[in-house]
């Protein structure tokens, strides 16, 4: 049956009881992941009078590129495991990992113990996300699978909002232990859910062993590779990944270091108090997250509008298009400290968002021979593995070079022959601050005007976008070279 004979209830009806038991699951791992993942590099680099680590920028770019960047290379191995042993008992083994995992990671604190921690809870969400997906596709078919991936899309982005905006409160209110507890209790509930509500069915076991089914997947991705149309078209997308992962990694810090939002927050409370307030978590500043988090109040938004004219043009046009747009959105958001520059540039973001990313996912569908259909698509998360290990360096080595606050005032006072205390747990970044400003006879907001001027941190915008333009120019020249010949000859 075809989706033109069901109307719009006819096929939300269709949906079995697992479908919506997994888009349910979805949306509370979105809910717990992007709760602490949106504030992590604030935690991480935030001052320890303030219950931040006070880590550098290059340990924070470690910690999150890295972890990171394995997560979405174990699919290929937990994807395996899941189908061994069944997808309830990967599904209670991944929540397992992850409730243990968030709620260890709010007690410890040194570098070292971080980073394997997170790689515990990474080691979790790698066992979640395939076996999530999996469970949508065994419970559609032609009739509904369309809007099923729609809504587990949507499930996605409306658990990805909720958690920053929970997070924002939380740590503002309660301190930062409290958004870690957030995650577990929030993944708690989907322990719970797969204990007394998912029932697996139609399990096909078979007879390979571990080793032979990862070594079948290995060998499966390489042979997609093969073809040049997929394997250039995945090397594009890191350039797309890398400065897509600005947003989270480092867009928070920039926007704690130079932008005023108490003024931000002032202006908004002109025209709406409550909108402040929740920006703000109750406070007199607005939360960076609250930020970042327009982004994904634009994707549930607008994502069918955007969706509905992308449907008009070509892929690849509307993935030059949606490139072009977001390096726009993002070069705006780090060219400027003023904060409703930033909303601007977060909303224009976004809308290049929502052309690229399904865009990529449905072109690799599209050229996928006839039969190969999941095995090229198992090639989707390779560019996203590379993109987070490359911006390991530009939220990490480059932003601590070029755009971090502390690093800048400390060369600063050098130059100016003053005498500073070293950042310690006993002398935080806020210390420092203080007592810079103090020194040099100017009020924080002042003495931070004048690093901006005089050291320009926005500057790391030329890198971000240059990434983006490099990757607009390549997908430019694949169309031309590779796409639009083939297209001509009927291929």
């Amino acid at each position: 049956m075809s989706t033109e004979k069901k109307s719009f209830f006819g096929v939300m009806k269709s949906y079995n009881k697992n479908f919506r038991i997994a888009s349910i699951m979805e949306l509370f791992e979105r809910w717990a992941w992007y709760g602490l993942f949106a504030v992590l590099a604030l935690y991480l680099t935030g001052s320890t009078d303030e219950g931040g680590l006070g880590f550098t920028h290059t340990e924070k770019g470690q910690i999150m590129g890295i972890v990171t960047a394995i997560l979405y290379l174990l699919p290929m191995i937990t994807g395996v495991i899941a189908d061994k042993i069944g997808y309830k008992l990967s599904l209670i083994i991944a929540y397992v990992l992850l409730i243990s995992g968030y709620y260890v990671m709010g007690e410890v604190q040194s570098y070292t113990m971080v980073f394997i921690v997170f790689l515990w809870v990474a080691v979790g969400a790698a066992m979640f996300k395939p076996v999530a997906s999996a469970i949508i596709t065994k419970n559609t078919d032609e009739s509904n699978s369309t809007l099923g991936f729609g809504i587990f899309y949507m499930m996605v982005n409306i658990g990805g909002f909720i958690g920053p905006a929970f997070s924002s409160t939380l740590r503002t209110q309660y301190g930062w232990k409290i958004v870690f507890l957030q995650a577990a209790i929030v993944i708690g509930i989907n322990l719970l859910i797969v204990l007394f509500f998912y029932k697996e069915k139609d399990r096909k076991k078979t007879t390979e062993s571990f080793g032979e089914a990862i070594s079948s997947s290995i060998t499966n991705i390489f042979e997609a590779v093969k073809d040049s149309r997929l394997s250039v078209l995945l090397i594009i997308m890191v350039g797309f990944w890398t400065m897509f992962n600005q947003l989270f990694y480092t867009l928070p810090t920039f926007i704690e270091d130079w932008v005023n939002t108490k003024a931000l927050h002032d202006s908004i409370a002109n025209v709406s108090p409550w909108i402040a307030s929740a920006m703000s978590g109750g406070g007199d500043s607005v939360n960076p997250e609250m930020l970042i988090n327009i982004d994904a109040g634009s994707i549930i938004l607008f994502q069918l509008i955007v969706s509905y004219f992308v449907l008009r043009m070509r892929h690849v046009s509307a993935m030059i298009t949606g490139f072009v747009i977001a390096a726009i959105g993002i070069g705006i958001t780090f060219y400027t400290g003023n904060g409703f520059y930033t909303i601007l540039g977060i909303v224009i973001f976004a809308i290049g968002e929502m052309m690229t990313n399904p865009t990529f996912s449905s072109f690799i569908a599209l050229i996928s021979p006839k039969g190969k259909e999941a095995l090229y698509m198992g090639t989707y998360f390779l560019p996203i593995f590379l993109g987070n290990f490359l911006t390991t360096f530009v939220s990490g080595n480059l932003y601590q070079a070029w755009s971090d606050k502390l690093s800048l005032l400390q060369t600063e006072m050098t130059n100016r022959g003053i005498q500073m205390p070293e950042v310690s747990k006993g002398f935080s970044k806020n210390d420092y601050f203080a007592l810079a400003s103090e020194k040099m006879g100017m009020s924080e907001v002042d003495m931070t005007q004048f690093i901006w001027e005089n050291y320009q941190p926005n500057k790391i915008w030329y890198v971000i976008v240059g990434i983006g333009i490099i990757t607009i120019l390549a997908l430019y020249f694949y169309d031309r070279m590779v796409i639009r010949p083939r297209e001509k000859n009927g291929n």
